[in-house]
């Protein structure tokens, strides 16, 4: 989602701006802690690993991937969309360079990492994404190699982080669910209400938003289900599957839409990982909806100064497609 829709969680990520290449190779599963060179894990899958080097040991030079603990549910396929908890360290060192657990304390639920298989610009790697392929909901999957095979070429030097270090994935999948990138809310759509934006949606393209002339922007978040869906209720916490177009209220000028980027994309709701004005007008809604969201600078781009929208009122059309 460009423009900063995703309150970037750069936080999450201790080594900054790593620019994510190349594509997964496929290795053997084994168990982790029968393998020389190969980081340790303690722990059960849901809790933090802990994360280990075998005393005296060199790391292995080929990427390995490994089964530390293996789940029941669905088997992950090509470009699902997964929900996962990560860590990430370099061997060698002890301090996480990165991941969803450090967020934990105080936050019900917590951010996690949403992201589809095949596609970059996520939190992780492509290559380390696509080693969760082919393994179930609840498995925990350790990734280990040196940052210039996972990452590739565009490893940032400001990083810290070499093409000769070997990092140390730990990945968590929470849930997977497949989504066809066309799909978009179906059914007869409402009428606006007075004062807010007119909506045509056609198919399998960006919506067209018409702001009303003469008419000032809310001070409060608005939100109007266009067409109401049948799906079950979105939950705070859960990847929410959608199609997106935005416009600012001051011009009417489109800004961003996922059909503009290959369809349907993923994020988590209810966790601050969006603007707020998300978080509110979407918890709750469900699977199926088209939903008309205004939303206030104040729970939109208000408290990033830096951000080219932080003075726009938005105004979305999202079709609900699924959660993860």
């Amino acid at each position: 989602m460009n423009h900063n829709t995703y309150r970037r969680l750069a936080a999450l990520l201790a080594v900054p701006a790593l620019l994510f290449t190349a594509a997964c190779g496929g290795d053997d599963d084994k168990n982790s802690d029968s393998a020389d060179g190969v980081a340790r894990i303690e722990g059960t899958f849901g809790q933090k690993p802990e994360i280990s080097d075998p005393k005296d040991t060199e790391p292995t030079e080929k990427t390995v991937v490994e089964t530390v603990s293996a789940g029941k549910g669905k088997t992950v396929e090509a470009s699902d969309f997964v929900r996962l908890d990560w860590s990430l360290v370099k061997w060698g060192e002890e301090q996480e360079l990165g991941g969803t657990w450090a967020t934990a304390a105080g936050k019900n639920p917590r951010p996690q990492s949403v992201a589809q298989l095949g596609k970059e610009g996520g939190q992780l790697p492509p290559k380390v994404l696509d080693a969760l392929k082919g393994k179930k909901v609840g498995s925990r999957t350790l990734v280990q190699g040196t940052a210039g095979d996972l990452i590739g070429p565009g490893l940032n030097p400001a990083s810290g982080v070499t093409e000769k270090d070997v990092l140390v994935w730990v990945v968590d999948t929470v849930a997977a669910a497949p989504v066809d990138a066309k799909a978009e809310a179906e059914g007869e759509q409402a009428a606006v209400e007075d004062g807010l934006p007119e909506v045509k949606a056609p198919s399998q393209k960006a919506a067209t938003i018409t702001v009303p002339k003469g008419v000032k922007a809310p001070k409060e978040l608005q939100d109007q289900v266009l067409i109401k869906g049948d799906g079950k209720k979105v939950e705070a916490g859960q990847g929410l599957i959608a199609q997106y177009t935005g416009v600012k209220w001051e011009d009417g000028k489109k800004f961003d839409s996922s059909w503009d980027h290959g369809g349907a994309t993923a994020f988590q709701i209810g966790t601050g990982s969006v603007v707020a004005g998300w978080d509110q007008g979407l918890v709750g809604k469900n699977v199926g909806d088209r939903v008309l969201l205004v939303i206030p600078p104040s729970l939109g781009y208000g408290a990033n100064p830096s951000s080219e929208l932080a003075k726009n009122t938005l105004v979305f059309v999202v079709d609900i497609l699924g959660t993860v």
